[in-house]
């Protein structure tokens, strides 16, 4: 697995989204327990080291939680037609954050069939 796939699907648990159906974690989710949300940003961030070793741009926001202000802003910056890795830019974040954020807010749905990492999990 590609390093940025995986730090993807880090970032993509931190914000209690499932990486594989794009849907929001249940409020009862180990992934939404506080303790595990900063473990996972630790993670993000230092994956993110790794990643810009080779002197690429910094996000400055990556990993970090989304406030209200952010939400509005992209909200009104998708109402707007923006292009996302625009909106990105100004919010400092990923291309990839600010599309699941998108999902999570209710703002697109979640791709059909499995999300971004995959096939859906088999139904029990």
């Amino acid at each position: 697995m590609e390093l940025q796939i995986a730090r993807q699907i880090i970032d993509t648990l931190a914000q209690g989204i499932h990486p594989v159906t794009g849907e929001a974690m249940p409020d009862d989710s180990p992934y939404n327990a506080p303790p595990v949300i900063r473990a996972l940003h630790t993670v993000a961030r230092a994956l993110e080291g790794d990643a810009n070793a080779g002197g690429s741009r910094r996000v400055p926001n990556a990993g970090k939680p989304w406030s209200a202000a952010d939400d509005s802003a992209l909200e009104t910056a998708f109402d707007a037609g923006i292009p996302v890795k625009q909106v990105a830019q100004e919010l400092g974040r990923t291309a990839f954050a600010v599309e699941q954020r998108l999902i999570k807010i209710g703002k697109v749905a979640a791709p059909a069939g499995g999300g971004r990492f995959g096939a859906a999990a088999p139904a029990n």
